[in-house]
């Protein structure tokens, strides 16, 4: 999420800088004295605003720029809210009020959480249900599985292979019964399935 803004940001100043830079020697005064060239170009600033998170215990992160050409002057800032960060706080606020499911559970909307769980044989707990239950539920409901989950894709590609070996199996006993019935017509035979 961060690398294109990153990249962004930084190919943007370098062009700001260079035309900056093209700017500044297409437009210095330039006054001769005595074989002397002296350049009046004092550039204006754009300060970056002031953005301030002081409490520890907020799960956001204060980002701010600024960008000063010869004609323009652009500054800007923000906060950035961390979901992650908020997800452990309301998690350990939960574990603390004696929520021990219900803060497992939150933590399971992370589908690393969720692989992690499961491959440790104690599944996340299901609407409720918890133990081999909650594993029931999940199997029979993986539209509620974490999206990018990698134990999920793996039961969808062996069920997946499952169903391309049945269905294999359903044509050839399909060809089987055509073959049977061909050579009984051929013979004169009735055969009824």
């Amino acid at each position: 999420m961060w690398k294109p803004f990153i990249i962004g940001t930084i190919l943007a100043t370098i062009i700001v800088f260079f035309l900056n830079s093209m700017l500044n020697s297409a437009l210095a005064e330039t006054n001769t004295v005595s074989s002397t060239v002296v350049t009046n170009n004092t550039p204006p600033t754009a300060n970056s605003p002031s953005v301030v998170v002081n409490n520890s215990d907020v799960c956001k992160t204060a980002v701010a720029g600024a960008v000063q050409t010869q004609i323009l002057g652009i500054s800007s800032g923000m906060t950035v809210t961390d979901e992650n960060c908020e997800k452990l706080k309301l998690s350990r606020s939960l574990y603390a009020m004696g929520m021990k499911v219900s803060a497992i559970s939150l933590l399971c909307s992370d589908s690393r959480v969720w692989d992690s769980m499961h491959m440790a044989g104690t599944p996340c707990p299901y609407m409720g249900a918890i133990g081999e239950e909650a594993k029931k539920g999940w199997e029979e409901n993986p539209d509620m599985i974490p999206e990018g989950s990698i134990i999920f894709a793996k039961m969808q590609e062996v069920k997946e292979e499952e169903e391309k070996t049945n269905h294999t199996v359903r044509d050839l006993n399909d060809f089987e019964k055509f073959v049977i019935v061909g050579m009984a017509m051929y013979i004169g035979v009735p055969i009824l399935f």
